[in-house]
């Protein structure tokens, strides 16, 4: 089969039609709060105030988790009969749960076509959130954040007490009226390698009365500029980093400055930032000196999990090295010219580009140890 190539330009970037297409998600195009964008109160302002967003960052991994999301909802209703992407709205959001996984009791009020092959023994509100290997240790450790346990109870918040919203496609759930949620599950797939984490916990109408507080403060403000930041910034935060309203929340730097300089306006921040400084520092030199009393104690530990946490070590392996007399020999059996000056660097070039090993010899020392600590 002949190979083709294509001058510059002369194929679009598909980059390009997954922008557009994604662009016009009814998500994408919707102007009330949805849950999700009371990932920051200040967002969520601007958006309550009709504000025109700023910026337009590189949504390439976000639309890759948007793929991830879509054929893991499909197939979980397909196979188990779950209610997935389902409308809710109440006063304060409107938006799409996940999955809502109904139990036996509560299916029963619903046509047999429509009951879901694989029931909860309670009834279940899920999202499930796509995250990167960078991010797997602190979600398999700490679960979800304050932001993504806000954003299910105003779901479930909603369903509790108003249930699905009455709209064409889904009239039969919206007759089934507010719903007794039992639980709430996140479930988190690493987007590199699949690995699966699901965190569980009881449904609590008090904290989703308080995420409904909190949307209710935001629609209080007069000026979105008046809502605290949540977050430190551009280049601290990935969520302002990729907020379509960073320049809006975040201006009046010069080019290369960072954002956060604006928030000096006199000697008293200064001061203030200074005493951050200081304890920034010393909680750092503090932590650091703990782990290493850790590191030393745990030395001669084999790995295994003990507690909460497991153990496990890299390296301890024979160390090597170039072997120069080797590659020497190695030259001259090859008629290559062996540099008047021994130069193992260059040597080690010469034998790769001729396709040949690069001899190496033991040296007699272990490579250091180093500990691994994840949840067990």
């Amino acid at each position: 089969m002949p190979v083709v190539t294509i001058a510059d330009g002369g194929a679009p970037s598909i980059w390009s039609a997954a922008h557009d297409v994604d662009a016009r998600r009814p998500r994408s195009r919707q102007t009330q709060l949805g849950a999700s964008d009371t990932v920051c109160g200040r967002r969520a302002a601007y958006i309550l105030h009709g504000a025109t967003p700023t910026d337009h960052p590189d949504k390439r991994a976000a639309i890759l988790g948007t793929y991830i999301h879509h054929g893991l909802l499909e197939s979980a209703r397909t196979e188990y009969g779950w209610l997935v992407e389902r409308s809710v709205q109440d006063a304060l959001i409107r938006g799409h749960v996940d999955v809502v996984q109904l139990d036996k009791a509560t299916a029963a009020d619903l046509p047999a076509r429509h009951r879901p092959a694989v029931p909860a023994d309670v009834l279940t509100v899920e999202d499930v959130k796509t995250k990167s290997t960078y991010m797997w240790d602190r979600v398999r450790r700490y679960g979800a954040t304050v932001a993504e346990l806000r954003q299910v109870h105003l779901y479930a918040g909603a369903l509790f007490e108003v249930g699905f919203e009455d709209i064409p496609g889904q009239r039969y759930l919206s007759r089934l009226g507010p719903l007794d949620i039992q639980r709430l599950r996140f479930r988190f797939i690493n987007r590199d390698s699949g690995e699966e984490h699901v965190q569980e916990i009881e449904f609590d109408p008090q904290r989703a009365a308080e995420a409904q507080w909190w949307v209710e403060r935001v629609r209080e403000i007069s000026d979105p500029e008046e809502m605290p930041r949540d977050f430190h910034g551009p280049g601290l935060d990935t969520i302002c980093d990729y907020c379509p309203f960073r320049s809006k929340c975040w201006p009046g730097t010069a080019p290369g400055v960072p954002e956060q300089a604006a928030l000096i306006h006199n000697d008293v921040d200064r001061a203030q930032a200074l005493a951050d400084y200081v304890k920034g520092h010393e909680l750092a030199s503090e932590g650091d000196r703990i782990k290493k009393f850790a590191r030393k104690k745990l030395d001669q530990s084999p790995a295994g999990t003990y507690g909460t946490n497991k153990l496990s070590w890299r390296g301890g392996n024979d160390e090597e090295k170039d072997d120069l007399e080797a590659m020497v020999d190695l030259h001259e059996v090859a008629d290559i010219p062996v540099p008047m000056k021994p130069d193992a660097d260059r040597m080690v070039k010469n034998l790769k580009a001729a396709g040949l090993p690069v001899p190496r010899r033991k040296t007699g020392r272990k490579t250091p140890a180093v500990i691994s600590i994840a949840p067990a």
